[in-house]
């Protein structure tokens, strides 16, 4: 026998007594490995589960028309921007409809604060006076302001005529302060309050009759109830009898 064919019976004997366990799991797998040969294999039956498993937990994947409003109406304002501005990546298109979306949120509240002053404007009329039921009183710039060339007795006509006895009162009112004020009675001022005027005055008598006109206007323009033609007669004559003896 040849020197290397001993050599490699040595080495081969060395190898099998160094890993003896490697060679038997090898081959201990290769024993225990184990084939099913039962022939009774029945298939199971699973019941329909898209009927079972329904509801809104269960949408993994959404599309447009299964997604709410508020997504629908921003997937439709990214596609108009998309053409309108001819937008070909999401990502501006995305930012584009935020940016559209905020302006419009700032318009429509802006727009809500100009009806919201607008409508007290009209409730309250006048912001001096407070009230104003009529729409056809004349606003303050155009009366308070400018009583000196304001027609009163025209005003007053009209006025009667339509049965708007308040709106009377009130430029009876007005009147009377004209005439107080060229008689150098008063000094007229729109911020000034009847109380104020009161105190101006130093004749006993133009002060007695100037309360009564004052409580009659307070009453009847300030007061929640129509004013009967009685009762607009009487203020009218009181009104009219203290203009008659108030001389420029």
């Amino acid at each position: 026998m040849s020197k290397k064919l001993w050599l490699h019976i040595i080495f081969i004997s060395i190898g099998f007594l160094c890993y003896p366990k490697t060679y038997n799991n090898a081959f201990v797998a290769s024993d225990s490995l184990k084939v099913d040969t039962s022939t009774q294999i029945s298939p199971r039956n699973f019941d329909d589960l898209n009927e079972i498993y329904t509801g809104e937990d269960y949408i993994y994947e959404r599309t447009i028309e299964s997604s709410g409003w508020w997504t629908r109406f921003k997937q439709w304002l990214s596609d108009f921007l998309k053409d309108l501005f001819n937008i070909t990546n999401e990502g501006q298109a995305s930012k584009a409809t935020d940016i559209a979306i905020k302006i419009a949120g700032v318009i429509i509240f802006l727009l809500v604060i100009y009806f919201i002053f607008k409508a007290i404007m009209n409730k309250e009329g006048s912001w001096v006076f407070g009230k104003s039921s009529d729409k056809k009183i004349i606003p303050v710039t155009d009366i308070e302001n400018n009583i000196h060339t304001t027609n009163f007795k025209k005003l007053i006509e009209n006025a009667e005529k339509e049965n708007n006895y308040r709106l009377a009162i009130r430029y009876y009112y007005l009147w009377l302060l004209k005439q107080l004020t060229q008689a150098e009675i008063i000094e007229y001022d729109v911020e000034k309050t009847n109380s104020d005027y009161q105190n101006e005055i130093s004749q006993n008598q133009i002060k007695k009759e100037f309360a009564y006109t004052s409580y009659l206007y307070n009453y009847i323009w300030y007061g929640e109830f129509n004013v009967t033609p009685t009762e607009f007669n009487q203020a009218k004559h009181a009104f009219t009898k203290f203009l008659k003896s108030v001389k420029a």
